[in-house]
C-alpha cells in the first residue's frame, strides 16, 4: 500500500508542469519524437542523479548551504532563459520550425536542467521524507523510492514529450507559428521565474 501511495504522489509531483516539462514539450514540438529523445535522455540522467542525492540525504545540503542552492538555481534559470529566447526567436515557415532552438535542446542541456532543477529537489525531498515503502530510514527504503521515482519520471516525461510531438503536428501559418513560439518561450520564461521564487 505504501508503494502505491508513493507512486501516486510521485506522479503528481514529478508530472506537474515545471521547467523540465516545458522544455520537453518544446523539444517534442520543434524536433519531433526521435530528436527530442536527446533532451529527454539527458534530463532523465540528471533527474536520476538528483533523486539519488536526495535519497542519500545529500539534498539536505541545499538547505544547509544556501550558496549551493543559489548556484543550482542560477544555472537552471540561465539555461531556461536561454532556451526561452531560442524558442521565442526561432524562425518560422515551412521547414524552419525548431532550427533556432534545436542547438539548446541537447542531451547536455537536458542533463543540466534535470540535475540543477530546484523543483525536482523539492519534490524528491518531500517524497523521500513523507513516505515509507520498506523499513523507514533503511537503505532498502531509499533504493526502492529511488527506483520508483525513476520509473515515474521516465513515464510522465515521455508523455509530455509525446504531447509536444502532437502539438508540432498542428499545421499553422507563419503568424500562428510565431504566436506558438512566443507562447512556448513565455511558458519557459515563466517556469524560470517560478524557479527563482
Amino acid at each position: 500500500m505504501g508503494a502505491i501511495l508513493f507512486v501516486l504522489a510521485a506522479t503528481a509531483l514529478l508530472g506537474s508542469p515545471g521547467p523540465g516539462i516545458a522544455a520537453l514539450i518544446v523539444a517534442g514540438r520543434t524536433l519531433g519524437f526521435a530528436s527530442g529523445l536527446r533532451l529527454y535522455a539527458g534530463m532523465q540522467v540528471g533527474l536520476a542523479l538528483a533523486a539519488a542525492l536526495s535519497a542519500a540525504g545529500l539534498a539536505s545540503l541545499l538547505g544547509a548551504a544556501p550558496m549551493l542552492r543559489l548556484a543550482l538555481t542560477v544555472v537552471s534559470v540561465a539555461y531556461l532563459a536561454w532556451l526561452a529566447w531560442s524558442v521565442a526567436s526561432a524562425p518560422v515557415g515551412d521547414g524552419t520550425i525548431g532550427e533556432g532552438s534545436s542547438a539548446s535542446l541537447t542531451f547536455v542541456g537536458g542533463f543540466v536542467l534535470g540535475a540543477a532543477n530546484p523543483k525536482a529537489y523539492l519534490a524528491f525531498v518531500s517524497l523521500f521524507g513523507s513516505f515509507a515503502v520498506a523499513e523507514a530510514g533503511s537503505r532498502a527504503d531509499a533504493l526502492i523510492k529511488w527506483g520508483l521515482c525513476v520509473l515515474v519520471m521516465v513515464a510522465v516525461d515521455l508523455a509530455w514529450l509525446a504531447l509536444g510531438v502532437l502539438l508540432g503536428r498542428v499545421r499553422l501559418g507563419a503568424k500562428g507559428q510565431r504566436a506558438m513560439n512566443l507562447a512556448m518561450g513565455g511558458a519557459i520564461l515563466a517556469a524560470a521565474g517560478l524557479a527563482l521564487i
